[in-house]
């Protein structure tokens, strides 16, 4: 420790000090060099050193110092010494005993023929001997503070990591782990390679916290199968950078990122059809409401790409807006590009906003969506998804909007709480809008969760387990189907370019996913593994807390066997009943009243009387819900003339 302390103190010394320090030493090892060739040789009591010698041993000890200045060794940290400055020592300690050797002659000094020999390995080992063991010093206090991981991938993207974090960085790389059995039990780098089945021994006997991947070249399903492969091991997973960022200087190659559960339950996305991207954007006046959310903003990054002639933007969250405007102004500077802080439940905003920026396209993805929040604000969330999406789509239609698309939702169908019923509500409202106006399409697109949205248990899990948990999950068997929100993003948008007639678009959701699991596996991510009975000295609890108000155990996507194909294989089309203009029109007047009225009861009645298939987890209502001072009929006669939808 005391050893440590005094280097430290050392390295704290002006640059100017520390050389002087250091040349000086050298010179007194290369003095000693020279007294020790001939004691060596001849014996320490020997008197052979005259003038001649002496002046040999003063212009030998010039020719090294000079040449050391001159190959720059004074210029290299001692603390980080190379493999090419050590030779590059070791060659200006052979050319001085060269030197020795032949300039003997012209001096006429007493020199043996092993004297240079000798000379050589007494300087090597005085000049390189102290530089070696501060390097060696410093490294083994390094080694046992820095945290300590395996790098997955022996090849050149690995080797090029472990050269760079070995540099700089607060991790230090213990082995190679490769698969390819030419790598396994050699040494790269001075890190042993071994197979993935030595991986729980290495953790043991290092205590490894983190596997970085250093597998670039792989491609998305590989990856998939890879990580899949990993995850079982508990250990945090960090991956390289895109090779692209690396060679174009975007990024470092020890700029490590964390791996996504989006990555390893993920799938490879159908390429999207320019025919089926560009109809409704290209060369368009778009809006997007709810532009700043999850699915609104990546909305908004696809319609971009697509070169619309005016992208406006609706989002009732100024700091949202803020965010998604300046992504986009950034990556798209000569898009115009259109903010506008409002609701769509604003009727007049609306209504100037369509006819002042003559929209084109529509793609409706502002809604309340936290099923129990939504649960306990009944009346927001039925004037927030149902009115809402009703005031809008009647206006598209009365101010001649080519292509209206209606962001649904799984938990529409056959809905068990108040949040799928109000999207099923809306789905009707836009079928029946259809009936306005030949002139705008409309088109309904309904999927479920999306990997890492706002409110999704993605990023709850994650902050979870970053505290150490416990890990929340309602029940041990509920499933949910999963998408990354790119690829929702991209299929919406085919999808609604296909809609002409109020049709329902369903997207392929793929395999549905256990939540339990999901949080097992995002632990695993993490580097942590789940306590439970089988594993008693797990570092994470899995609490289950039940099913909350609303909530299924499954959803659907689908509700009937009348689902038929479109030219896209992950978009289905499905024959959903509809309701008239007439019929919608009476329900939004009930619910507008019951809305004023702060009347939750008679809202719920209404959803359940109508066709939606609404059954509630809980058929028991609250009557005591209700507001004790209803208005009068003639005071509702008031809220109808002033709230309901002018036909």
């Amino acid at each position: 420790m005391k050893y440590l302390l005094f280097l430290n103190r050392m390295f704290a010394l002006h640059n100017r000090t520390k050389m002087v320090i250091t040349m000086s030493w050298d010179s007194l090892c290369l003095l000693f060099a020279f007294l020790g060739s001939y004691w060596i040789r001849l014996g320490i009591g020997t008197d052979v050193l005259g003038f001649k010698e002496i002046s040999l041993g003063a212009t030998v000890l010039i020719f090294h110092l000079s040449m050391l200045i001159f190959v720059g060794n004074y210029r290299h940290m001692v603390r980080h010494l190379s493999q090419e400055a050590v030779l590059m020592s070791l060659l200006v300690s052979m050319l001085a005993s060269c030197y020795l050797y032949f300039a003997r002659w012209p001096l006429d000094a007493f020199v043996p023929n092993s004297m240079p020999i000798i000379y050589f390995v007494l300087s090597s080992i005085g000049i390189l001997g102290p530089r070696i063991l501060v390097m060696l010093s410093v490294q083994s206090q390094s080694f046992r503070l820095r945290e300590k991981c395996l790098i997955y991938g022996a090849g050149e993207t690995g080797r090029a990591l472990a050269l760079s974090l070995r540099q700089s960085s607060d991790m230090v790389p213990v082995a190679f782990i490769d698969d390819k059995r030419s790598f396994q039990g050699k040494t790269i780098l001075g890190l042993d390679v071994y197979s993935r089945a030595s991986i729980p021994q290495l953790v043991e006997r290092y205590s490894i916290s983190k596997l970085l991947l250093a597998v670039s070249d792989s491609g998305p399903e590989r990856h998939r199968e890879l990580l899949s492969e990993l995850e079982p091991y508990a250990i945090e997973l960090l991956s390289v950078p895109d090779v692209k960022d690396v060679l174009y200087g975007r990024k470092k190659i020890n700029e490590l990122r964390e791996v996504s559960i989006e990555e390893l339950l993920g799938r490879d996305p159908v390429p999207p059809k320019p025919k089926l991207m560009r109809p409704d954007i290209r060369d368009k006046n778009v809006l997007v409401t709810g532009a700043g959310g999850s699915i609104g903003s990546e909305l908004c990054r696809q319609i971009a790409v697509e070169r619309p002639a005016m992208l406006v933007l609706l989002e009732l969250s100024e700091y949202n807006l803020y965010q998604i405007e300046a992504e986009l102004s950034a990556a798209h500077p000569t898009l115009k590009i259109e903010t506008r802080l409002g609701d769509v439940k604003d009727e007049r905003q609306i209504r100037h906003l369509l006819s002042s920026h003559q929209i084109n396209t529509i793609y409706h993805a502002a809604a309340y969506k936290h099923v129990p929040i939504v649960e306990h604000n009944l009346l927001a969330g039925v004037q927030n998804n149902v009115l809402g999406t009703a005031i809008l789509a009647r206006l598209a239609a009365e101010s001649g909007v080519e292509k209206f698309l209606l962001i649904s939702t799984d938990k529409a169908v056959r809905p068990t709480n108040i949040m799928g019923a109000s999207k099923r509500m809306a789905e009707l409202c836009v079928q029946a809008m259809q009936d306005m106006s030949s002139k705008t399409h409309f088109a309904i697109v309904r999927f479920g969760n999306v990997l890492g949205s706002s409110g999704s248990v993605v990023p709850l899990f994650k902050k979870q387990i970053a505290a150490g948990g416990p890990i929340t999950v309602t029940h041990p068997d509920i499933i949910r189907y999963f998408m990354t929100i790119p690829e929702a993003a991209q299929l919406v948008i085919q999808a609604g370019a296909m809609g002409k007639q109020g049709e329902v678009f369903v997207l392929d959701m793929g395999e549905p996913v256990k939540i339990a699991d999901m949080a097992h596996k995002m632990a695993h991510l993490m580097g942590r593994s789940i306590r439970n009975e089988a594993n008693p000295d797990g570092d994470i609890e899995l609490h289950f807390t039940g099913l909350r108000p609303g909530e299924k155990l499954y959803e659907e996507l689908l509700t009937g066997d009348t689902s038929s194909k479109t030219p896209h294989p992950r978009i289905m089309s499905e024959a959903e009943p509809r309701l008239s203009l007439p019929e919608v029109h009476q329900l939004l007047d009930k619910l507008t009243i019951a809305i004023h009225n702060n009347d939750e009861h008679t809202a719920t009645q209404l959803l359940l009387s109508a066709p939606l298939a609404y059954k509630p987890a809980e058929h028991a209502t609250d009557e005591k819900k209700t507001v004790a001072n209803t208005p009068g009929d003639a005071d509702n006669k008031a809220v109808m003339s002033k709230l309901a939808f002018n036909r």
